[in-house]
């Protein structure tokens, strides 16, 4: 038996599949399309390994799909591939379209002809896991109660949008069709392999290079921090004894701003590579995004009740450990930073400068 992953190559796909084969022995048929934010040297150290089956390839593509799925006998999915980035979203929404809706419509089409072959055992073992995101229910105001799995959806970006689509999709082909199926939420994740676009490695990434550091607005936007290995835990976790049909929040317990976050990565790179300290100089306040959701905020507490996991990491521990793997892999960073990658920073955030004053005491 194996399990399919779709989006295996991306950040929290690569990092899934590691963990997972830390854990099992059983084989992960990996598909992705390589789109700008999958790389194959985040899973290098499978090279050779007979238990990971690479497989280049698009969720629209159905017949594809239909192939591995009968190939390889597959138990389960687990649905990462989408694209992830609110300020891409903005800019050019269709891809968002076409791969978080379009592509896992394809896939529960492909998922439903598979499993409705299988035998009576085999179909009542299977599971279809979607991975989904906290942004789908949209902006919590201060003090507000954190998002819970009953809260409705009110999502405030393309991006969100099209997530907040494929979650009703997956929910609407269980209960239409019965696929056993899985949701989870998840805040906000940061940690190794995340493609430098993001608000943690982008920072990191940043300082280091005596760049501008870019904080939206007031920098007062909060988000819920959650470790990757942490997530992935609960991914497995909810995969192993998750009930079909249900929504499982994930989060971190760990709420911070914008500015915050920004601050802590600058107080650890003045103690791990304190040459250009303080890196705090280089923060910079620029023009909000359009319709930026103040606050984010999970309330885990149900995956905690129900399947025992807690996350293992503190924003400490956890931000630690992601600086370090930056500061130690500068070869992955050349990689990935192509010159479209740089050309699309340019871009987006080349009409915010010069910077604007920050608050007093930020610099």
């Amino acid at each position: 038996m194996t399990i399919l992953v779709t989006g295996g190559a991306g950040f929290i796909g690569a990092n899934f599949v590691l963990d997972w084969f830390q854990h099992h022995d059983e084989p992960v048929v990996n598909l992705d399309k390589l789109t700008y934010a999958g790389n194959l040297q985040n899973l290098a150290s499978l090279e050779g390994d007979a238990r990971h089956i690479f497989v280049r390839g698009d969720i629209n593509d159905r017949p594809l799909v239909e192939r591995l799925l009968s190939a390889h006998e597959v138990r389960a999915i687990v649905h990462f591939a989408a694209e992830s980035h609110v300020d891409r979203s903005i800019h050019g929404p269709e891809e968002f379209i076409t791969t978080n809706v379009n592509g896992t419509f394809h896939l529960l089409e492909a998922a439903r002809a598979y499993w409705s072959d299988l035998p009576e055992k085999r179909r009542a073992a299977f599971r279809f896991l979607h991975v989904s995101t906290d942004e789908v229910y949209g902006s919590l105001e201060l003090g507000e109660a954190p998002f819970r799995e009953t809260t409705c959806f009110a999502p405030n970006s393309p991006y969100a949008a099209s997530k907040a689509a494929s979650d009703h999709l997956v929910r609407a082909w269980h209960h239409t069709y019965g696929l056993p199926v899985l949701i989870t939420h998840c805040s906000n994740n940061y940690g190794p392999y995340q493609f430098p676009e993001k608000f943690i490695p982008l920072m990191i990434l940043n300082a280091r290079a005596g760049k501008p550091l870019p904080i939206y607005g007031d920098g007062r936007n909060i988000r819920d921090w959650l470790y990757v290995s942490d997530h992935c835990a609960a991914l497995r976790r909810v995969l192993e004894a998750g009930r079909p049909g249900e929504t499982y929040n994930i989060g971190g317990c760990n709420e911070k701003t914008n500015l915050e976050v920004v601050q802590a990565i600058c107080a650890l790179l003045d103690r791990l590579a304190p040459e250009g300290a303080p890196h705090s100089r280089l923060i910079t306040f620029v023009e909000d995004r359009p319709g930026h959701d103040r606050r984010y905020a999970i309330d885990a507490g149900r995956i905690q009740r129900e399947l025992g996991w807690t996350p293992q990491e503190s924003f400490a521990t956890g931000l630690e450990k992601t600086v370090r793997w930056y500061l130690a892999h500068d070869d992955w960073v050349q990689s990935v930073t192509s010159g479209a990658y740089r050309d699309w920073i340019e871009r987006h955030y080349g009409a915010s400068f010069p910077p604007q004053s920050g608050p007093p005491g930020v610099a």
